[in-house]
């Protein structure tokens, strides 16, 4: 039997749809929208009859009759927390895409799928959605208890290239620990540990890396006294980490090509910034490779920048002891898209169902009347079941043997 797929990627300034049959695209088109049009929207969600307009004039220009489809599936947005997977847009999730903790495009993918799908009584999908939570616990904590970790990365196109990979070395992705780099005009760095992130950079909040157009990371003193400087508004300094800072702060421009033109032309001041971002994506590197304790399988640069081989080869300069380096230029987030709906409709994935729930409040993690994962895992680690045969020694204890195995030689 022949599916069609409908697969929808809202963006701040573009709404990219693809239609696929039986993996196979039958068009792909990026609809762009002007500052001018946006303007007239006061919140994301004020767009979506705009976009889903423009969505189905674009099928009936190309003759797509949308009773034909067989399911529609748009990007995930910043709802709850959840594993990685495929959603089916019940109620819940329709409902924190409506009410989204934050103003993101990426909130109009699942309920434009659903809005569309409903009308032609088929499902609709979200899968991989930035906000996907595999977190190791204590990951998520930071020096305040008021300013949690979370995460909030490029899921979908890292899960879509990790899954790509495993695929191409024969061996499955949950078997396997990766380091995945995503680099676009936002950078985000993850460990895949078995199938699941399990530490991850937040481009959204500003850490990490920079990038073309967020400042990543800051020393947090001299960006509080910027704070009541009584300089910037508080949307300045939002739009400064995320939107004006990295090399659009440094050099006016998120053009890595632009870049690239102008240190041939020896410019030295574009070549210090782009080494500097190169650095602290390395760096980030470094920091998901000690998550994973050493045990990298590979490292997969991806993403718009990674088409630069003077970037990937910086990068590679610098971590390429770690593990081997495998580079997947641009990314293709429809085409993602699309291979998790089809796995759901052959029944080789099974749909996971959503339900909102809050993130575990660590300091109420002693009251045993009130449920909490973050308790359970504790727990287990804390009580680990007994183990068949000889038991592993700790790290510490591996340290001490060897140190006085040392002495005796001596």
């Amino acid at each position: 039997m022949a599916y069609k797929i409908l697969a929808i990627n809202p963006g701040s300034t573009s709404t990219k749809i693809a239609v696929y049959t039986d993996d196979k695209p039958d068009f792909t088109v990026s609809l762009e929208h002007t500052p001018e049009e946006l303007a007239r929207f006061e919140n994301v969600v004020d767009q979506f009859e705009w976009r889903k307009n423009l969505i189905e004039q674009a099928l009936r220009e190309r003759n797509i009759d949308i009773r034909t489809l067989s399911a529609v599936i748009g990007r995930g947005g910043i709802v709850s927390p959840i594993e990685s997977g495929v959603y089916e847009v019940n109620d819940d999730l329709r409902h924190d895409l409506l009410h989204a903790r934050m103003q993101h495009a990426s909130n109009l993918g699942g309920l434009i799928a659903r809005e569309i799908a409903d009308e032609i009584g088929v499902r609709s999908y979200i899968a991989d959605p930035v906000v996907v939570d595999e977190m190791m616990p204590y990951a998520r904590i930071s020096g305040s208890p008021l300013l949690p970790r979370e995460s909030v990365f490029h899921a979908l196109n890292q899960k879509a290239v990790a899954r790509l990979y495993s695929k191409e070395s024969g061996k499955p992705y949950e078997s396997q620990n990766l380091i995945v780099c995503h680099m676009g005009g936002g950078i985000t760095i993850s460990a895949h540990r078995r199938g699941r992130v399990i530490d991850t950079t937040n481009a959204l909040d500003g850490c990490g890396p920079f990038s073309p157009e967020r400042s990543g990371s800051l020393p947090p003193g001299p960006l509080i006294r910027l704070c009541f400087s009584g300089k910037y508004t508080e949307d300045e300094l939002i739009k400064m980490v995320h939107g004006t800072g990295g090399l659009y702060a440094h050099l006016g421009t998120t053009s890595v090509p632009e870049v690239l033109d102008r240190i041939l032309k020896h410019d030295l001041h574009a070549m210090l910034i782009l080494r500097a971002m190169c650095y602290t994506i390395a760096k980030e590197i470094g920091a998901m490779s000690a998550a994973l304790k050493g045990d990298v399988d590979a490292i997969l640069l991806t993403g718009g920048i990674a088409h630069s081989k003077r970037i990937t080869d910086f990068i590679a300069d610098h971590v390429d002891f770690i593990a081997p380096i495998y580079v997947y230029p641009g990314e293709n987030e429809l085409k993602a898209l699309a291979e998790n709906a089809f796995a759901v409709l052959r029944g080789d994935r099974v749909p996971k169902v959503y339900k909102s729930e809050a993130y575990d409040d660590p300091s109420q993690i002693n009251d045993v009347t009130k449920p909490s994962k973050l308790r359970d895992w504790l727990l287990l680690a804390l009580n680990p079941q007994k183990q068949v045969g000889t038991k592993p020694l700790t790290a510490i204890r591996q340290y001490l043997r060897k140190m006085s195995a040392r002495r005796r030689e001596e």
